[in-house]
Parts: structure tokens; sequence; C-alpha cells
């Protein structure tokens, strides 16, 4: 053996050792796992779940189906079919392609759905976002086309916080120096590493770059604390690739924290009645950005604790889903047709983005906490102003003419109208009967149940899995007094959607026997 071979076979033998320590997903992501022959010494490995993510990478789109009823019939379990994909789509795509980091925004939704179903009917919703991944894998170029590589741990520097660190090389298009950043401040925890890539999210306040976060976040109970590196790292690739230059929500948010000293104050736990929590969130609808901010600040600095004015946020933005008059002419498209609400609609997409920065407030720490209650009020706004449409004037459903024609009090025929409406593309008529229905007490479970229907077996623009969560989230975690608005407006987008099937559910159903 010469000198150089040597030289290779003791390093190799170094990674593995290390490998063997820390794990071989960890070790791989780290670029210490060693290379074999045959193997690219450039590629992310996930260790045991490995061939399951390659079975999501490789397969045809037109054999995964019959694949995964085969894992399932062996034991694999829809968590790990669920792991697997989040990993094979993060490794791909990297947050760097529309539909595919819109597939891993809804993973961790149609898991919860599948929570909500029968047994023999809990594949469907997983079965039908895992034939999107997979497609949009093939059509995008399988794994040679792969974006994410491993990525060597780099000083964050003794002068700076990681976070800072992350932020400055995400404004300079440093991907490798953000990468790097982010893998050394991984090792220590993965709330570090949530926390370090909020500050770079929070130079701009636009839906993708906010919702991908918690997303990612929210997906690591799925995939494995782990993988917190992996899934964080679209993040960074998706703020690289926006705009270098801060927007003035973010100028506008140091100046807040300053102002009311929030960086030398804890969360409050004030509670709040229900006129007070109304109030804030008609201050936030109807405010420029920057007042709206500024009333959020301004709260939190009175104690008021952040879950109290997360619901103010929320019902802020639901608003925009009641009032919408719908897409206009020049703004349709194909499966998004002339006053639609459904896909990336200005109400939908603020939904999100509230339940985003609402979720994030509510395991980041607290000068983040603080952060993302002030951008997510500027952003409702903002979105409200700036995206079209004069909401102010525009009257929120249900209106009375449609509460007027709701005869009935019975909750089945109920239930029978609502349906009726939605497979009409009824959008008013069945916010006025989930209106109705939930008003005269009824069990909220049957409507999720019909409304959930629905949201497994239409394609929704890539938007139908993560606004089912919003609106079941937001209806869970909203008081009483305001809870049914969210129901209301997910029937009004489920009428919306209805008449478009998505590819790949008649053919689950057809398998699985459903």
């Amino acid at each position: 053996m010469n000198a150089s071979s040597r030289r290779e076979f003791l390093a190799d033998v170094s990674r593995a050792t290390v490998a063997a320590a820390v794990g071989t997903s960890l070790a791989s992501e780290l670029g210490l796992a060693p290379a074999f022959a045959g193997e690219a010494p450039d590629k992310l490995d996930f260790g045991s779940v490995e061939p399951l993510v390659r079975l999501m990478q490789e397969t045809p789109a037109n054999k995964l189906l019959p694949a995964l009823v085969a894992k399932l019939s062996s034991g694999t379990d829809l968590r790990q079919l669920t792991a697997a994909a989040a990993l094979a789509n993060a490794r791909t795509f990297g947050g760097e392609d529309y539909i595919g980091f819109h597939t891993m925004m809804a993973l961790s939704p149609a898991y919860q759905m599948s929570r909500e179903l029968s047994s023999a009917q809990q594949a469907l919703p997983v079965f039908k976002v895992l034939y999107r991944n997979t497609n949009r894998i093939q059509e995008f170029g399988g794994p040679a086309k792969e974006v994410l590589r491993p990525v060597k741990p780099g000083a964050s520097g003794e002068s700076q916080p990681g976070g800072e660190a992350i932020r400055d090389a995400v404004r300079k298009k440093d991907t490798k120096g953000a990468e790097q950043m982010l893998a050394a401040i991984a090792q220590r925890s993965p709330e570090d590493a949530f926390n370090s890539v909020l500050l770079a999210v929070q130079d701009h306040s636009e839906v993708h770059r906010v919702v991908m976060p918690y997303r990612a976040w929210d997906l690591l109970d799925v995939v494995g604390r782990q993988h917190a590196g992996t899934m964080l790292r679209q993040s960074v690739h998706y703020c690289v690739r926006g705009s270098a230059t801060p927007g003035p929500a973010c100028a506008l948010l140091t100046q807040l924290l300053d102002q009311h000293k929030l960086l030398d104050q804890k969360p409050g736990t004030r509670t709040a009645e229900d006129k007070w929590v109304d109030q804030l969130s008609q201050t936030i609808f109807k405010s420029t950005a920057a007042q709206a901010a500024e009333a959020v600040a301004s709260a939190l600095a009175e104690g008021f604790a952040p879950a109290v004015i997360g619901e103010a946020l929320s019902l802020a933005a639901n608003q925009l889903v009641l009032r919408d008059h719908g897409r206009p002419p020049q703004a349709e498209s194909a499966g998004k047709p002339t006053g639609s609400v459904h896909g990336d609609s200005i109400g939908v997409h603020a939904c999100d983005s509230a339940n985003a920065w609402r979720n994030m407030a509510r395991v980041a720490n607290a000068r983040n906490t603080f952060a993302c209650l002030i951008l997510g009020a500027h952003q409702v706004a903002h979105d409200r102003i700036e995206r079209g449409g004069d909401f102010l004037k525009w009257e929120a459903l249900p209106v009375k003419w449609h509460l007027d024609r709701t005869k009935s009090t019975d909750a089945a025929a109920l239930l029978h109208e609502a349906e009726e409406a939605i497979r009409g593309n009824l959008q008013s008529h069945a916010a006025a009967i989930v209106h109705r229905y939930g008003e005269l007490g009824h069990a909220p479970r049957p409507v999720f149940d019909l409304l959930l229907r629905y949201a497994i077996s239409e394609d929704g623009a890539l938007h139908a899995e993560k606004y089912y969560r919003t609106a079941s989230d937001e209806f869970a975690s909203t008081r009483s007094a305001f809870r049914w608005r969210q129901l209301v407006a997910l029937a009004r987008v489920t009428a919306s959607e209805f008449g478009r099937p998505a590819p790949g559910v008649a053919e689950a159903k057809e398998l699985l026997k459903v």
C-alpha cells in the first residue's frame, strides 16, 4: 500500500469510528461518513432509513403507491414513510423548488390528518402527498439533481451569536458559510439551530419564508430531532435565494424591540377577556402594517401572554378569507378560476403565515417570541393593503342573505346541505351553513370529518393539507366565542377547491380498498 492509499485508508477508518459514535446520518450530514467503493463522497446518507429514502426518490411515480402498500403490509408504518419522504424531499430540493417545498410543508399536516381517520383510511392523506413528492422528485431529476450535500461545521466566531452570523452570511448570499454556521449550532441543540435560523427568516415577512421553518420544525416529531440541521437548511437556501436587503419590517422590528424594552423582558402571562382579543384583532386587521406591529409590541410590553396575542393575530388573518371577493379574472390560472379563494389566495396565505408565526412564537426563545408576533401582525396588515382588494369595505361571510336561506336546525340536515354546497362550489352558502351549525351548538367533529374528506380528495393547488391543518389548529387554540370563524373559513375554501381531484388519490383508494 503506497503512502497516499494508506492515508486515505486511515482517514476512512477515522471517519467510520466517528460515524459509529454519533450515528451514520449525523456523521454524513457533517461530512464525516467514510466513502466506500461505488459511493459518492459528497452525498448525504440517512443511515438505517436510507433505503426507504431512496425508494421515495427513485421509484417511478406510477409504481410508487403499490410499493407503499407493500411497505405497510410488511410492517413499515406511516410515520416511517412520512419521515423518509421528508428527508428525500429535503435532500433533493433543499428548499429551492416551488412544488418541492410546498410538498414538504404538506407532509406533517397530511400525517396529522391521518390520525383523525379510521385505521382503514389513515394512509390516504399521507399517500396523496407522498405521490406528489415522488412525482416532483422524478420531474426534478431524482438523485442526480440533489441540492443538499454534506456540510462541515464552521466556527460561528466568538464576537457574534450564531444566529447573527447565519443572518449575515445569508445577506451576503454565502450559502456554504451559512450552512456551516448552522451545522455547528445544530450540534448544540435543535432549539439553538431553530432560533438562529429565525434571525435570517425575519429579514422579510413573505409566506414561504415564514411557513417553511415552522413546517420543518413541526416535522422533527416525525423525522427525529437528529435531522434538525437537514430540515432547517432548506430555510437557509430559500433565504439566500431571496432579497439580500432586509425589508422595512426588519428595521421596524429592531425599533420596536428597543422602544418597548422587550429584549430585557420575558414573555408575559396576562390573560384577556374576549372583548380585548376581538379589539386587538380588529386593530391588526384595520391598521397600517406599522400600526399593527406597534399595537402588538405594546401589548407584549404590557405583559399580555403570547398565546392571547396569537389568538388576535389568527383572527385578523381569518378575516382575509371571510371577506375575500376571490381571484379577479386577470389572476385566474389552471385549477384556480375567477372567484376562487383556495391555493395561494390572499386569505389562505395570510392564515398559514399567521399560524406559523404564532406556533414559532410558542416554541422560540423570548426574543424570537416577541419578534414572531410583531412581524406576524405586520404581515397580516401588509397583506390586506398590498396584495389587492378593498377588504375594509367588503362584508365578512356569512352574509344575512345566505343565513336567512338556511332554515334547518337539525345537525344531520345541515351537514347534508353543507356537502351539497361544497359540491356545487357555493362558497358563501357553505360558509353560512357551517356558521349556523356552530351557532346552534352542534358538535364540531362531524364538520371536521366532512371537510377533511375533501381536503384529502381535492388537489387544493398545493394548499389543501396545510390550510386544513391551519384551520383545525386555530380552532383548537382559539376561545369558544370566536373559534367557529375558522371552520366557516375552511368550509368556504373547501367549496372553492372542489372539483379538481388530486392525482394518486383514486389509485390509493383502490389499492387500500376504501
